[in-house]
């Protein structure tokens, strides 16, 4: 019975974890056999199930975007949304709510170990060096060298109440 309990216990643990979004290794190994298939049906069967993963966790990423290692996306595909025609180098934390958009057909390259923090938008045909950090809330719209740090304009107040109006 010792066993038993081990194994609902394991059970549950994933099953917990999956409900949370901490559960991606399936997505990612469907990912990999995506991109390794050539064989149109089995791709489409591949492609409708990746789609329906990252929309359950409220994400998006694109069938042709190119991984050079899988990314480490500390609070999973919650509101991340990655083009098809984006290219992430290795090891790069991806944070919530982060765009990688394209323009046309032309979308980012962030090179290796880049941070990118919750809610930034990185948009266009540009190049985003190795080691970059980008900033909550920031939005990238320019090529950004190595070791660089990218972060959100200063806030504003904008006071509205009777008589400023």
């Amino acid at each position: 019975m010792k066993n038993g309990k081990i194994r609902d216990s394991k059970i549950r643990a994933a099953i917990i974890d999956f409900a949370k979004g901490d559960f991606l290794w399936f997505y990612w190994k469907l990912f990999a056999w995506y991109n390794r298939i050539s064989y149109l049906p089995f791709q489409d069967i591949l492609s409708f199930f990746l789609l329906r993963i990252a929309h359950k966790h409220g994400g998006y990423i694109g069938r042709n975007a190119t991984f050079q290692s899988k990314p480490v996306l500390p609070h999973g595909l919650h509101g991340i949304y990655i083009s098809r025609y984006a290219k992430i180098g290795k090891e790069c934390h991806i944070y919530q709510n982060v765009t990688i958009g394209s323009v046309g057909k032309k979308a980012p390259q962030i090179g290796d170990h880049c941070f990118i923090g919750a809610g930034a938008t990185i948009v266009g045909d540009i190049k985003i060096g190795d080691f970059v950090k980008i900033g909550a809330g920031a939005v990238v719209f320019t090529d950004v060298p190595n070791h660089s740090t990218v972060v959100a304009g200063p806030p504003r107040m904008i006071v509205r109440g009777p008589g400023n109006d």
